[in-house]
This record gives C-alpha cells, sequence and structure tokens, in this order.
C-alpha cells in the first residue's frame, strides 16, 4: 500500500502554526521571567551581607551566603511582634468578611425589601469611591466610638468590603431558585437556607473572598496607620515601613529588608497555593435537575 503524501500547502501551514506556537511560548517565558526575577533577588539579597548587597544588588548568588538579616530581624527587633498582631488581624478579618459579605449578599439576592436598589446603587458607590478619600472620616468614626488605639478599631472597620459583597451577591443569584424552595416546603427558614443549602454551593466564590480577605488585610497598610499609634499593635506592614525609613541602623539595610518583605510574602503564597484548585473548580456543587 503506498504511503499517503501530505499536501505541501498543509505541511507549510502546519509549519507556520508550530513556529507562532514557539514564538508564543518564547514570549510567555521571557515575561515569566521578568516577572519571577525581582522575587528571586529579594530572597537573595536577603541573604547576603550589607556590603555584599550593595557590591552586586542585582545578583542571584550571596558572596558570602549570611543567615545575619533574618537574626537580626527576630532576635534585634519587633517583628515576631508584627508578625502576631497581623495574624490575629487577618484571621480575624478574613473570618468576619466570609461570613457578613456571604449574608449581604444573600440578601441582596433574594430577600425582597424597600430600598434594595438603593443599597445595591451604594455598594456600587463605595467600590468607586478611593480608600485613601475615606481615611480622614475612617480616623474620625473610630476615635468618635472610642476604639481607636486598639485591636477592635484594627479588625471591626475591615470586616465588611462592598467588593466581596458584589462577588457573593452575583454568585448566589447563579443559583437556582429551585434548591431553595424545596428546603422552605421542609420547614426551613432563610437563615437556615442560607447557611445549610445555598452556602455550601458558593464554595468557589467563598475561596475567592478568602484569598482576597487575607491578601488584603495582610498587605493593609492606611488602616493600621489611622487606627493605631501604639508600638504594641504594629502590624507587618507599618514595622517594614519603619524598617525602610532606617529603623535599626544606618546604611541601606537591604538584606533585612528584603529578608522582611520576603518572610510577609509567605503566608499569602500559601493560602493561594491551598486554594487555588478549589477557586478553578466552579463546576463544584452543581445541582441535579
Amino acid at each position: 500500500m503506498a504511503a499517503t503524501v501530505r499536501p505541501p500547502g498543509r505541511r507549510r501551514l502546519r509549519g507556520r502554526v508550530l513556529t507562532w506556537q514557539i514564538a508564543l511560548y518564547a514570549v510567555l517565558v521571557v515575561l515569566a521571567i521578568i516577572y519571577i526575577y525581582p522575587f528571586l533577588v529579594q530572597v537573595a539579597t536577603s541573604f547576603k551581607t550589607d556590603a555584599g548587597a550593595a557590591a552586586d544588588p542585582v545578583g542571584l548568588i550571596p558572596a558570602p551566603f549570611t543567615w545575619a538579616a533574618y537574626q537580626r530581624l527576630f532576635l534585634e527587633s519587633a517583628f515576631p511582634l508584627w508578625f502576631a498582631n497581623s495574624v490575629v488581624v487577618t484571621i480575624s478579618v478574613t473570618l468576619g468578611r466570609v461570613f457578613f459579605d456571604s449574608l449581604a449578599g444573600y440578601a441582596l439576592a433574594r430577600l425582597r425589601f424597600r430600598g434594595r436598589g438603593v443599597v445595591f446603587a451604594l455598594l456600587i458607590g463605595v467600590m468607586a469611591v478611593p480608600a485613601v478619600v475615606l481615611l480622614i472620616p475612617k480616623f474620625l468614626v473610630i476615635n468618635q466610638l472610642g476604639i481607636y488605639d486598639s485591636y477592635t478599631g484594627m479588625i471591626l472597620p475591615l470586616l465588611v468590603d462592598a467588593a466581596g459583597v458584589f462577588i457573593m451577591k452575583n454568585f448566589f443569584e447563579s443559583i437556582p431558585v429551585a434548591v431553595e424552595e424545596q428546603a422552605r416546603v421542609d420547614g426551613a427558614g432563610t437563615f437556615r437556607i442560607f447557611w445549610s443549602v445555598v452556602l455550601p454551593m458558593a464554595r468557589p466564590a467563598l475561596i475567592t473572598i478568602i484569598i482576597l480577605s487575607f491578601q488584603g488585610s495582610w498587605n493593609e497598610l492606611s488602616h493600621f496607620i489611622v487606627s493605631t499609634q501604639s508600638p504594641e499593635l504594629t502590624t507587618l506592614t507599618k514595622g517594614v515601613a519603619s524598617l525602610a525609613s532606617g529603623q535599626l541602623s544606618q546604611g541601606s539595610q537591604y538584606p533585612i529588608k528584603l529578608a522582611a518583605a520576603a518572610i510577609m510574602t509567605v503566608p499569602v503564597a500559601v493560602i493561594f497555593f491551598i486554594f487555588q484548585r478549589r477557586i478553578m473548580n466552579t463546576s463544584e456543587g452543581a445541582v441535579k435537575e
């Protein structure tokens, strides 16, 4: 049997497609290197001496290799206290946002009450306002309530965010109403339906809120500047900012600054890698008709 011969035009077309694919992957690799390289420099510099970092600021090989920056962070600064404060605030804010954002989102998606459209319009308006505009009013309210310079003042104003409510509202609206009608026939109340029926189906949206809330509260700086002044309540963002101003000693202090920044990135990266598979699995919890 004679072998089939492919037309020259088809071979040329496949060759062009392969060339474009190779070029595309080459561009993606270059972009990935450009994106990752600063992080690699950050980690490498944290293991350098001050002199080594000044002599070779973008080198990836510490010469000599030293743990001095990390030792100074944990033994000669209040870095452990900053880290503990950030953990307390971030966990509290994340749990609060998951609960209150989902409650508010469900109310806007399912409950019929007077002024619902106005509330949703105000929600969109809050999302459009830059956060820096609200700093002075936020400080005045916190101070008037008597919660300034306390964990309550750090946590309470961050427990609900407009973007999280918007995400949960849109996701709840995508869930068929028939799912709730069966539970209502069985005698379940509104909160029971929300908690036991609808909320478990909103897992992809909840994972999104967890990641965004954790990242946002962990990296928050402006709110903590206007809500606290006590050194005992300093978070990582405020502490690292003080390191950038030369708190521990004179000189560039590149290793200690980048060591603190490297440690700050670890929790956010861990949370993302833990939940990324679930946030992508949007078909989970689908309803059988």
